[in-house]
């Protein structure tokens, strides 16, 4: 899909030189995939402490042989 976006060129040059990549458009396909990356970690991490732990289950027991 062509997309026309409007990008701080200092920026998009910046990336490009941290990125290692070797193009414009690798750079900005890498930024959004770490981009997407993050956000569903974050998401993760907002679940610690919603679910209560069982200290005592024992996950070994209930293993099927």
């Amino acid at each position: 899909m062509a997309t026309n976006l409007s990008i701080d060129p200092e920026l998009l040059d910046k990336a490009l030189e941290l990125s290692g990549e070797k193009t414009k458009r690798a750079t900005v396909n890498k930024a959004l995939r770490e981009f997407v990356t993050r956000r569903e970690q974050e998401r993760l991490l907002e679940l610690f402490g919603e679910f209560d732990w069982d200290d005592e289950f024992d996950y070994k027991r209930e293993r099927t042989r």
